[in-house]
């Protein structure tokens, strides 16, 4: 790996352009001093995995829903009707996701850790603050695989046109209103929503923001908002999350996606690709295909393997086993619950005794790339680390 060090932003500066998280529980800096020089034959490259992954989820997501492996997929079962029906009505489109990745440096091969196709976060960090990290530091801020705002933009067109042309999008937008939605007392979410709404907003909709306990959801009438319906609900908070915390909610959201007065974003087929367990099926169609990794609901027999949860985030819940299954590494968290998933252990991109993992965020094509730097299992005190096409 080619590492440079870069000069740090301060902290006032990195609150000023939008990311006051810079500075992790421990008091140490989230965004690293350094920047991973990859090339641009590198860089295609992950354009290229990714979008062939992203087929390969569609494809595997027909499979899913015509044989109702919805069960296996640690899917709750409120869930199931929304699911179907987005999958069937274009209009419910998905607006962008995360791949998770392994290698793609040192010529090692690229290898799929796992889809982040819900709710990712790590986007006003890519988008943004690896382009400040580069302008800051006297480099070329176009020298990046990282056209991410623009990438949004234009996929909440195709909301509108559900197709690849958004030239026409003006001639068919009729006033649609999108409400934007976090959850109250989490800034990282909430900026990651509030920078989705400057996109949408920068592109013609008309957009709002308000936490989600805010949001009135009327079976009948639609999503309210300080007594305006909006026609599209984006709605940081995960699928599972609703279904298994909110059922009742669940209901009254299947109620409106029946009645056709609200679209949901992103569609709740996301929540198939965002299931971990979705791994073993991706290899039970694609077995040996090249980006993917060996994957199993019971512990491979002889390999070393990392067994994950059907759903979870930040590293909670993650063991890495050596060939006998015996723990090399453990983090623990609140997702015990959900149903376990093997997967092959393949190494991350290393450089001084840490690892590096490749970050690609999909929104209607693989668009932009960003790092995360940390120990054998990444958590929520790993580090963003910026790149460059050099």
């Amino acid at each position: 790996m080619q590492i440079k060090p870069l000069k740090p932003l301060d902290k006032e500066t990195l609150t000023e352009i939008g990311l006051p998280w810079h500075t992790d529980p421990d008091n140490t800096p989230y965004i690293g001093d350094e920047v991973v020089v990859i090339s641009q034959a590198e860089a295609d490259a992950y354009y290229q995995a990714c979008n062939e992954l992203y087929d390969m989820y569609v494809q595997a997501g027909e499979y899913a829903i015509t044989n109702d492996l919805f069960f296996e997929l640690d899917i709750p079962n409120t869930l199931v009707p929304m699911i179907k029906q987005s999958w069937e009505e274009e209009i419910h489109w998905h607006l962008y996701g995360r791949f998770d990745l392994a290698g793609g440096l040192d010529g090692r091969p690229i290898k799929l850790l796992e889809f982040n196709a819900d709710t990712p976060t790590m986007l006003y960090e890519t988008s943004v603050v690896q382009w400040a990290m580069l302008k800051y530091n006297g480099y070329d801020t176009n020298a990046q695989f990282n056209n991410l705002y623009e990438a949004l933009g234009e996929n909440f067109k195709r909301m509108i046109t559900l197709g690849a042309d958004t030239g026409n999008f003006e001639e068919m937008y009729e006033g649609w209103r999108i409400l934007f939605s976090s959850v109250r007392g989490n800034i990282e979410e909430e900026q990651t929503t509030r920078f989705l709404q400057d996109i949408a907003k920068s592109v013609g909709f008309q957009t709002a923001f308000c936490y989600i306990d805010e949001v009135a959801f009327s079976p009948d009438e639609g999503v309210f908002a300080q007594g305006v319906n909006h026609e599209f609900l984006f709605k940081l908070l995960p699928w599972e999350n609703i279904a298994i915390d909110e059922p009742e909610l669940a209901l009254i959201m299947q109620s409106m996606m029946e009645n056709k007065n609200a679209i949901f974003l992103n569609p709740a087929y996301t929540v198939m690709f965002q299931s971990k367990r979705f791994l073993k099926l991706l290899w039970d169609l694609f077995p040996n295909h090249p980006l993917l990794l060996e994957t199993s609901y019971e512990p491979l027999k002889g390999k070393k393997q990392v067994e994950k949860r059907a759903f979870g985030r930040e590293g909670a819940n993650v063991e890495v086993l050596d060939m006998h299954q015996v723990s090399m590494a453990k983090n623990d968290g609140i997702y015990h619950n959900h149903k376990p998933i093997y997967q092959e252990f393949y190494e991350l991109n290393s450089s001084g005794g840490l690892y590096y993992q490749p970050n690609v965020f999909y929104a209607y094509e693989a668009c932009a790339l960003g790092f995360r730097k940390g120990g054998l299992i990444l958590d929520n005190y790993s580090k963003f680390i910026s790149h460059m096409i050099g």
